[in-house]
């Protein structure tokens, strides 16, 4: 295995710019001090430290054949390459555990190639928005389906690579689910392509080699989803307030048991309600739905709910415009992620969020003594609380938001805070049979549980990775620990 290379930056950056052009790399220094981390760094970002490893260049890929050259290149000579497109990562993944990396950015592979409203499938590179191709999608009534809150900020290569899902996947699945094909170019230059079939039975599902690889094995170049129809006059909200969690994980259950498929099933506890609902919370949880497609399928999903409901007697309904209104202005746009900055230079006070994920019987208690040890282990802990965002026949998810004052310096919050509030949440998912993580990916902040998480079929993501990033180039220490593959 080649641990690291042994060229130099201005090698690698010449050797680049014979690649690809030397108007497509990118050697300004601050420019390339924000390419070496993500936004699980975000407080060292906002105050202009920069620890980890900066990368050579930023590599701005014009197509396929970019990026099969530039692999190439990396592969041979044991250069780390940390594949990027919309940049809106949060796991460490954009960060590299070795020095003189490069950042491949496909965000220039940018174009829609194909909307086929007759086999109700989008093709398009990897680079392109998810929030363009919506909005393309929307002037023909159709939609993906897929709506995470980083809609307008990220691109379809990454929210493949990173196995995401939306706010109504409770209806239309995880992207996983809406994969059709895809290509992906391996670290050897290989170009791959899955064709476009709505199912086959000849053999492993290949696919899901490529999905959710986070970068660790392939870089995903094309992407194929299904889109739906979209009926936005027969959407329908309805919204309670309720005393306990417990309760809620019930209806929750219930409701996907008894065969419903609300778009959005959603269930805040009091901490995390306060900042969204204050207006008519009223220390309570809160539990939302929201209901779509044809008119007698909205109309039956809503009877069905407002059913189940109405067995517990603490539960209080509240009006479905409140709801709509709050769901309206729920994504993450630029100006969001720089009121945020602004907002924790004025007060020092911070949050994050981990999502997990676990059946029925379990998720109560792993919400439960998450929030205590992390209220009892952890200092300067001003909230935590969460909320289920995602739910399945089988189980749901947990989405921890955290906040914590800042009594540190920018290089100290990491280990006094984030990393031991992120390692209780992963703990006590682990313990309980859940698993570590839902949507957000392993990256590097989740990697060292890895073995935890897969248990005996470790030994099945390890020969992935071994088989096809033999020389460890293709983004290092994401999902799998250096450490782990000696």
């Amino acid at each position: 295995m080649v641990l690291s290379t042994v060229l130099s930056r201005e090698e690698i950056v010449e050797a680049m710019e014979g690649l690809v052009g030397g108007a497509n790399v990118v050697t300004d220094e601050e420019t390339l001090q924000h390419a070496s981390i993500d936004r699980y760094r975000k407080y060292e970002d906002i105050s202009g430290i920069f620890t980890q490893p900066i990368p050579a260049a930023i590599v701005k890929a014009r197509n396929t054949d970019d990026i099969a050259n530039v692999l190439k290149f990396c592969n041979e000579n044991g250069v780390n390459c940390i594949p990027r497109t919309g940049n809106s990562a949060l796991e460490s993944m954009l960060e590299s555990v070795k020095p003189n990396h490069i950042v491949l950015d496909g965000s220039g592979l940018n174009k829609v190639i194909k909307i086929d409203e007759y086999n109700m499938q989008v093709t398009c590179e990897a680079g392109v928005v998810l929030e363009d191709i919506e909005n393309l999608l929307r002037e023909k009534g159709l939609t993906t389906g897929h709506s995470p809150q980083s809609k307008p900020l990220a691109q379809m290569g990454g929210l493949v690579a990173t196995r995401s899902t939306g706010q109504f996947s409770t209806l239309y699945g995880g992207i996983e689910d809406m994969i059709v094909g895809l290509e992906a170019v391996f670290p050897n230059g290989e170009v791959t392509r899955i064709k476009n079939v709505p199912r086959r039975a000849a053999g492993p599902d290949i696919r899901h080699v490529v999905v959710g690889n986070e970068g660790a094995l392939c870089y995903i170049t094309e992407v194929t989803v299904k889109i739906f129809k979209y009926q936005p006059e027969n959407h329908r909200f309805y919204g309670y307030t309720l005393d306990d969690m417990s309760v809620g994980f019930e209806i929750l259950r219930e409701v996907m048991v008894e065969g419903y498929k609300p778009s959005i099933a959603r269930l805040y506890d009091v901490a995390d309600a306060a900042g969204h609902f204050s207006h008519f919370q009223k220390d309570k949880c809160v539990l939302i739905f929201m209901a779509e497609g044809p008119a007698g399928i909205t109309e039956a999903t809503g009877a069905g709910i407002e059913k189940i409901v109405a067995k517990y007697e603490q539960c209080e309904q509240v009006k479905s415009q409140l709801i709509a209104d709050w769901f309206a202005n729920l994504n993450w746009f630029p100006e969001q992620v720089a009121e945020e900055r602004e907002e924790i230079v004025a007060t020092k006070n911070m949050g994050f969020t981990t999502e997990i994920a676990a059946d029925w019987g379990n998720i109560n208690a792993i919400y439960e003594s998450a929030c205590r040890r992390v209220k009892a282990e952890v200092p300067d802990v001003t909230w935590v609380g969460g909320h289920s965002s995602h739910s399945y026949i089988n189980g749901t998810n947990l989405y921890f938001v955290y906040y914590y004052d800042l009594n540190c310096e920018p290089t100290e919050e990491i280990n006094k805070y984030h990393n031991p509030i992120n390692k209780i949440i992963v703990e006590e998912s682990l313990k309980h049979g859940g698993t570590m993580v839902h949507h957000h990916g392993v990256g590097k902040a989740r990697a060292p549980w890895i073995k935890d998480e897969y248990g005996s079929s470790f030994y099945i993501l390890k020969t992935l990775k071994q088989a096809f990033d033999p020389n460890n180039v293709m983004n290092a220490g994401s999902i799998i620990p250096l450490e782990f593959l000696d």
